[in-house]
Order: C-alpha cells, then sequence, then structure tokens
C-alpha cells in the first residue's frame, strides 16, 4: 500500500501537468519557402509531366536533337526539350533518363563553333543549318548548357559556355545614337538591329550563366535593360515587339516582365506597369486571342513572370493554365493545338508545356527566386 500511494501521487502529478501543457503550435512557414506555400501542382499536372517526358524521349533522334516540326535539328528546340526533364527533377547521367539529358547536352556542345568556321564563333547553331533563326536558338541552347552545367563535372561546357556568352555579348547592337536598336538583338548574329523576343533569350541565357559562376559583364545587362524598358507601350503599360510600335501583348509582355524581375528591376515602372497589364489580361474566355498566336511561348514567360511576381499574380494566374494544359494534353503525352499557328510542331509545344508545368517546382535554377 506505501508503494501504491507514491505511484498514485506521480501518476496524478504527470497527469495535471500534461493537462497544463499549451497546445502545440504549427511550425512557422518560412517566408523564404515559397515553393512549399505556393506549388499549386497537382497528381493530374504531375501524371502529365510523366507523360509528356516518355513522348520526349522516344522523339530524340539517335545523335541526341529533337526535330522540331518544320525546324529539323534546331539547337534551340533542342535545349528546351533539355530543360524538360531537368525541370522534371531527372540529372544527367543518372535515372530513367540520364542517356536522354547526356546525348541532348553532348549534341548541343557539338553545335558550338570554336573555330569560326562558316560563322561566328561561338554560335550555337546545328551545322546542318535547318533550325529556325540562329539568335533564337543560340539563346536558348546557351540557357539550356548553363543550367545543365551545375548538374555535371565536364569541363568542356565551361569552354562551351564561355563562348556562347561572347557571342552574346559581341553580336549586342551598341550604338547610342539609334535608340530604336541599342542594346537589343535580332534573329541574326550581327548588330544593328533589334526586337525584345530575341533580346529576352540572351538576357536569360546570360542570367542562366551567372547564376552558374560565369563571368558576364554587367555593362551587357544594363544596356538590354534600357533596350527592353524602350519597349513599352505608354498606351496600356504592356511591351511591344520593337520600340515605337505600340502593339503590345501578352507574350512579349510576360517575357519583358520575367527578365527585367530577372535583372534586379523588380520595382521598376516599367515592371509594375508590365505586371498589371498582365493582370489586365488573363488567360480566359475573353482574352483567347492575344494567346492564340503564339500561345505555349506567352504561357512559357507569363507562367515564370507571375511566379516571380509571387502572390496574387501567381495565384491568380497559374491555376487554370494548369488545368487547360492538363485538358488539352493528347493521349500520346503530347501537346499541340490548331489555333497555335506554330512550324515548331508537337514536339516543341510539349516541351514547353512541361516547363511551365514544372515552374512551381522550382528545380531549375533560372525558375528559383
Amino acid at each position: 500500500m506505501r508503494l501504491a500511494i507514491p505511484a498514485l501521487a506521480c501518476l496524478l502529478l504527470c497527469s495535471a501537468a500534461g493537462a497544463a501543457k499549451p497546445p502545440p503550435r504549427a511550425a512557422p512557414v518560412s517566408p523564404w519557402d515559397v515553393e512549399a506555400r505556393e506549388y499549386l501542382g497537382t497528381p493530374a499536372s504531375e501524371s502529365a509531366v510523366r507523360k509528356a517526358l516518355a513522348f520526349l524521349a522516344v522523339s530524340q533522334e539517335s545523335d541526341g536533337h529533337w526535330d522540331g516540326g518544320n525546324y529539323k535539328a534546331d539547337v534551340g528546340i533542342t535545349g528546351l526539350c533539355l530543360m524538360s526533364f531537368l525541370a522534371a527533377g531527372h540529372q544527367p547521367g543518372r535515372g530513367r533518363y540520364g542517356v536522354t539529358i547526356n546525348e541532348a547536352i553532348d549534341y548541343i556542345c557539338r553545335q558550338v563553333r570554336m573555330s569560326g568556321n562558316l560563322s561566328a564563333p561561338g554560335l550555337i547553331q546545328d551545322r546542318s543549318q535547318q533550325g529556325g533563326p540562329p539568335m533564337y536558338g543560340h539563346g536558348f541552347a546557351t540557357l539550356a548548357l548553363a543550367e545543365s552545367y551545375g548538374m555535371t563535372d565536364r569541363r568542356d561546357l565551361k569552354m562551351k559556355i564561355e563562348a556562347a556568352i561572347r557571342l552574346i555579348e559581341d553580336k549586342q547592337t551598341q550604338n547610342p545614337r539609334d535608340p530604336m536598336h541599342d542594346g537589343g538583338w535580332r534573329y541574326q548574329p550581327q548588330q544593328g538591329d533589334a526586337d525584345i523576343s530575341v533580346t529576352i533569350v540572351q538576357v536569360m541565357a546570360l542570367r542562366a550563366a551567372r547564376n552558374a559562376g560565369l563571368k558576364v559583364p554587367q555593362s551587357t545587362i544594363d544596356r538590354a535593360v534600357a533596350y527592353m524598358k524602350r519597349c513599352v507601350n505608354p498606351a496600356d503599360g504592356g511591351f511591344s515587339y520593337q520600340v515605337g510600335q505600340q502593339q503590345s501583348g501578352p507574350a512579349r509582355t510576360g517575357a519583358a516582365v520575367l527578365s527585367l524581375i530577372m535583372a534586379g528591376q523588380r520595382n521598376s515602372p516599367e515592371c509594375r506597369s508590365g505586371l498589371r497589364y498582365l493582370m489586365e489580361h488573363p488567360y480566359d474566355r475573353a482574352n483567347i486571342v492575344p494567346y492564340r498566336e503564339h500561345f505555349y511561348y506567352a504561357l512559357y514567360y507569363v507562367t515564370q513572370a507571375m511566379y516571380q511576381a509571387g502572390g496574387v499574380y501567381w495565384l491568380q494566374w497559374f491555376p487554370p493554365v494548369r488545368d487547360e494544359l492538363v485538358r488539352s494534353q493528347s493521349a500520346d503525352g503530347s501537346w499541340s493545338r490548331d489555333d497555335n499557328n506554330s512550324e515548331a510542331g508537337p514536339v516543341y509545344a510539349t516541351a514547353m508545356a512541361v516547363l511551365v508545368l514544372q515552374v512551381p517546382a522550382g528545380l531549375l535554377p533560372i525558375y528559383q527566386k
């Protein structure tokens, strides 16, 4: 009995102490943990990505490239396909798609003109010259190599990327007396002309290279930013294809906003006006036409821009876009829209759709905040 009394007292004290303990509080969410709070992916969208990657894997040619509709062996489309695997968490030389990724990297590397024969040294362009506009392909291919650089120990990648960066620097239009073109790039690797679409591809490639630890002159970025800002349409705050055109569109506005944010211009008046334009032109039934001409291109850039902007921009933009892509995927895992008016074909559309759906996962360095 004497042993039972202390034991009973101890039990009562422990029970009282347990009752007095406050309920556990939920662990605070770090303000930097954006991906965890705003992912917005679904099992359906994740399944769509898996089916799409399977389609891309079997569509790859034996030498590592992808054909994009009328653009045969296009290094830009190959770069986009490569990034779609990286964006889904697959790595070079490892796992199910390790060989697919390695072959794509090898193919792009072989297209860098190190000697300058037949073309400018550093230009990434397929030797068959069957692809699209050279600077478009060069920008996306450079971006893909830079994103791959941190995932492999291949030293030759650095040399190739540095050559590609030099080409971008050398071919930027540098003529302060010509505000219509100064600071931009155009289809061909030469100075003298510019448009915002080609310019943005180069800016994103340079940002990826800088993220990978490679040197990029700040003067090149500053000149490009100044050019993009001059493309603002004062009538509605959107961005035009070229300076002075005053013809805004969501595709180029999303691309410009993304590039400005990446260049540290998030709070600039031009970036804020671009975000306002995008909020006023969401992808819905009332705005089908502005997105129709370059559908996947528009979703690719606007989704990245809205993710970087975060908050209400992201929450309002992504769910309807995500659901539309899941709904419109073909049975074989590809995407292709009759109203896209694109010569690039389903491989291009599929790679772009995967990149859109994987933006919130934040696995590509260029996607991270």
